[in-house]
């Protein structure tokens, strides 16, 4: 068995899968990116297309970082694994809604014409990634700075 590997916390280690599955999901999305741009008159993909591979980029690091304040946090793993699943189940839903777009080529704004749902979604995707990512930083700072 490799050291390192007992060198991390289960909790960090899912974490740290999380952010390779969503890194690989948007190369995967960029081969969709490029074959529509290569298709199109224009050489563009359709806009949520394009959203959701750069979401999934920057999502994919955003949780590579989210690994780092899970593995230097005080809390237990549970409370750790637990907030950035939160985390990370708003980024993937939120690629996935993008890919959804994409795919039906249904809207160029999905907030152009909201309905409750999207209000509701909107709403708990805003406090599940603040409120998880607000627990790991808690974490965090009890662990590292006081």
């Amino acid at each position: 068995m490799n050291p390192t590997n007992q060198a991390l916390g289960f909790d960090t280690k899912i974490t740290l899968l999380a952010a390779g599955l969503i890194f690989l999901l948007a190369l995967v999305l960029g081969i969709w990116k490029y074959r529509q741009i290569v298709a199109a008159e224009d050489h563009r993909a359709h806009p949520y297309v394009d959203i959701a591979h750069r979401a999934a980029l920057l999502y994919s690091f955003a949780t590579l970082l989210i690994a780092v304040f899970v593995e230097l946090s005080a809390w237990p793993a549970w409370v750790n694994l637990t907030a950035a699943m939160v985390v990370v189940f708003f980024f993937v839903g939120a690629i996935l809604s993008y890919i959804s777009h994409g795919a039906r080529r249904d809207t160029t704004n999905q907030f152009e014409n909201p309905d409750r749902g999207t209000k509701v979604a909107m709403a708990l995707l805003i406090a599940g990634e603040i409120g998880g990512f607000g627990v790991i930083l808690a974490g965090f700072i009890v662990g590292q700075l006081v």
